[in-house]
């Protein structure tokens, strides 16, 4: 399998060289970038060959005690607790499984977590197990949000492309979202589901009423853009990002372009948006540019779909904009 190269500390959380100054209760004080090397190798030991499962033959592996017939998963107990202490022998286990529970949702994660989220995380008993194995959860409908997946959801383990032998290189989504030719293919990638089939939610015909909300709504994100390009502070928020989002609401729809440290709103179709935002009401985004609330918690809150779960972090770059902007009126 070919290995893709990359660092263990991305390019982006390593600062540059150099100082400023942080002013506290009109004290100034100077802030130096520094840096501690903690580097180390870890060994997985004996449950090494769940993990080579895993990285190089995408199987799961479970142990199974020859006395008492228990299937555990993940296999790290090589000797049964309940049986004098039989030694246990592996098995390979089904890739659909149960949901135990309902999964909560990590939509806000550290820099470990971060290119994961948005993610559920929860407990699957696969078929052949007897024990439940902890496992991120997605969904290929769009955001992940509350309801998807919940306990009893039937699902199907991912094999991430990339693979290094970590229990990350595998993840759930449900199988209703699936073909039966991808559920019932052992090892099934990543990169052999569509996540851009995802169905927009549908938005009835605007009213006469409706019109007039959205031709407000767009006259107030116009001007709040506006004063997001002339505030410092907030174009730092996206410096390094491009976005082509085309935004979809009841009564029109326009798109914003998000261009290293430029933001902008277009009134046209993109042919080829980076994601899709669709709101029954405009007045859900205009909102949330105007940090009369979190566009994040319109999105988790289900009154603002985007079409693509790990644009997530594109909606939290225009919730600290318009942060910043109010901020910057203080």
């Amino acid at each position: 399998m070919a290995k893709k190269t990359e660092k263990l500390i991305p390019a982006e959380y390593i600062p540059d060289v150099g100082s400023h100054v942080l002013t506290i209760d009109k004290k100034k004080y100077l802030i130096a970038n520094d840096a501690m090397y903690t580097f180390y190798q870890r060994s997985k030991g004996e449950f090494s060959d769940f993990f080579l499962g895993l990285r190089d033959d995408r199987k799961i592996l479970g142990c199974k005690c020859p006395k008492c017939g228990l299937v555990r998963c993940p296999p790290f107990l090589t000797h049964c607790p309940d049986c004098d202490f039989a030694a246990t022998k592996l098995v390979e286990l089904g890739q659909v499984g149960t949901m135990l529970c309902t999964p909560p949702i990590t939509y806000f994660a550290n820099s470990l977590f971060l290119k994961m989220a948005p993610y559920g995380r929860g407990r699957v008993v696969l078929e052949g197990a007897d024990t439940a194995l902890a496992v991120n959860v997605y969904t290929t409908t769009g955001i992940l949000a509350p309801g998807i997946i919940k306990k009893g959801t039937k699902v199907k383990v991912v094999f991430r492309d990339d693979r290094t032998g970590e229990i990350s290189d595998i993840f759930c989504v449900p199988v209703s979202e699936l073909t039966k030719a991808q559920v019932a293919k052992k090892g099934l990638l990543s990169s052999q589901i569509n996540w851009e089939a995802a169905v927009e939610p549908t938005l009835k015909k605007a009213t006469a009423a409706e019109q007039e909300v959205y031709k407000k709504a767009l006259k107030e994100i116009k001007s709040v853009i506006k004063l997001m390009n002339e505030t410092e502070r907030a174009r730092k928020d996206i410096m390094g990002w491009k976005r082509d989002i085309q935004v979809k609401t009841t009564g029109g729809e326009f798109a914003i372009i998000i261009n290293n440290g430029n933001i902008k709103l277009e009134e046209k179709k993109l042919t080829k948006p980076d994601f899709i935002m669709v709101a029954r009401s405009p007045k859900t985004l205009a909102d949330g540019l105007a940090y009369r609330g979190a566009i994040t918690d319109s999105v988790i809150m289900k009154r603002l779909w985007i079409s693509k779960n790990m644009e997530f972090t594109t909606i939290f770059k225009l919730d600290r904009m318009a942060r910043s902007v109010a901020r910057s009126k203080k």
